[in-house]
């Protein structure tokens, strides 16, 4: 809205007001905003959370502090979304598709996030919203971010083009036209532009319908499990938060690259019309996500609950897709997709040697992956992994996950390099 408003200025000639059409100035912005919003309403958010008793219900595991946790208000996520949203309406071009979208997916997934803390909550059903119900949210997101993607005449792309002088790469150019395009980046490989297009060449004269189906399923697939991922990773104090800004920092590197013609040369990365505006939000979702560490570090004053853990994921996965780069994923959310493996290891190694062996049988001492560091003992009999015998303190543990998740974010940046 100071967009328009400050642009409307400009042509009034008054002092100052140019600056507002500058990416850098108004993610700036958005990023200071973010980061006052999700601070200064935080407290009063938790008093009222507190006031309204709502908060976290613990089952004691055995876990080093856990039970110390018991009546921490939860469903914090709201902080978060408010602290995201009103930086981006105040200063992002509004008109712009994917902002669009990055506004609908937040929006989205914190009111499913807020009913099924919600059903856990105030309803006091442990369970929460009935699994099915859950999926049916994430895909019905996904099944919205895919057919906008493929419907919206503003969502293009001008490929890079290689000019070699035999194995050097001289130049990186780009197509004079902008095009709609199933191609996306892939790393590690010379020519990094990948079209899920050749996975359907046995579709012949419906291959264009085809593989659109097949780019809305991997939409569905990509959304659903990150932010799964990200919902199994909020298990201790700031770690989903930290891991998510940290997150949120490369992606806003890459939108800012993929949308500058130079930059984007230079990595040799399609040029993305318009992902410029995703910068913005990148610096209010860094804001409200660092903001809300402020009351989320160990130890934490105010749980994210699903409303955040959910979003968080959601937002991750649909910011990755826009900028063609959710091949980069498995690395940049390489702390999350470790969590989703622990828990799919542990359920099949377990319901394996109950059928073979007559008892269960597990990998780790407990999952997802941090609660194994945080459980003293043994994992259990003929345990592929039993150690740390001791438990590490929580801090130490979201901190180690941190400093793996900066390395996993350099790497992902680096990888379009190597080649």
């Amino acid at each position: 809205m100071l967009y328009y408003l400050f642009n409307y200025l400009d042509q009034l000639d008054l002092p100052g007001a140019g600056m507002f059409k500058y990416i850098s100035f108004r993610s700036g912005l958005a990023l200071i905003l973010s980061l006052f919003i999700s601070t200064a309403i935080g407290r009063r958010i938790i008093d009222r959370l507190q006031l309204m008793q709502i908060g976290e219900t613990i089952r004691n595991l055995g876990l080093e502090g856990q039970m110390s946790k018991k009546g921490t208000p939860t469903m914090g996520g709201i902080i978060i979304i408010i602290a995201i949203v009103v930086p981006v309406l105040l200063c992002a071009r509004l008109t712009n598709i994917y902002l669009l979208l990055m506004l609908i997916t937040t929006l989205w997934l914190g009111a499913l996030g807020f009913a099924d803390d919600y059903i856990k909550v105030i309803k006091k059903n442990k369970e929460g919203m009935h699994g099915k119900f859950k999926i049916v949210g994430q895909v019905g997101l996904g099944l919205i971010v895919g057919l906008v993607l493929f419907l919206s005449p503003d969502v293009v792309i001008r490929e890079n083009m290689e000019v070699r002088h035999g194995d050097v790469i001289e130049d990186v150019r780009f197509h004079n036209t902008e095009t709609k395009s199933t191609k996306t980046t892939i790393p590690f490989v010379k020519n990094n532009n990948f079209d899920y297009a050749q996975l359907v060449g046995w579709a012949g004269e419906y291959k264009e319908e085809a593989v659109w189906i097949l780019f809305v399923i991997m939409v569905i697939f990509v959304v659903t499990a990150v932010s799964n991922g990200a919902n199994l990773t909020d298990g201790l104090d700031g770690l989903a938060t930290g891991s998510s800004a940290i997150i949120g920092v490369a992606l806003g590197i890459l939108a800012y690259m993929s949308s500058h013609a130079e930059f984007a040369s230079f990595l040799n990365i399609m040029f993305i019309p318009g992902a410029e505006e995703l910068v913005i939000f990148a610096a209010a979702f860094i804001g409200a996500t660092v903001g809300f560490l402020w009351y989320n570090a160990y130890p934490a004053q105010v749980f994210m609950g699903d409303t955040g853990s959910l979003t968080l994921g959601g937002i991750i996965a649909v910011f990755a897709i826009i900028i063609r780069k959710e091949l980069l994923i498995p690395i940049l959310c390489g702390v999350f997709l470790v969590e989703n493996l622990s828990v799919i290891l542990q359920v099949a190694y377990f319901k394996y040697t109950k059928k073979k062996y007559g008892e269960g049988r597990r990998i780790f001492k407990m999952t997802p992956l941090h609660h194994h560091f945080q459980k003293p003992g043994n994992a259990g009999i003929q345990a592929l992994i039993q150690k740390p015998l001791n438990p590490v303190p929580e801090s130490k543990i979201v901190v180690r996950f941190w400093l793996i998740g900066i390395i996993l974010a350099v790497i992902t940046i680096v990888t379009l390099k190597m080649r």
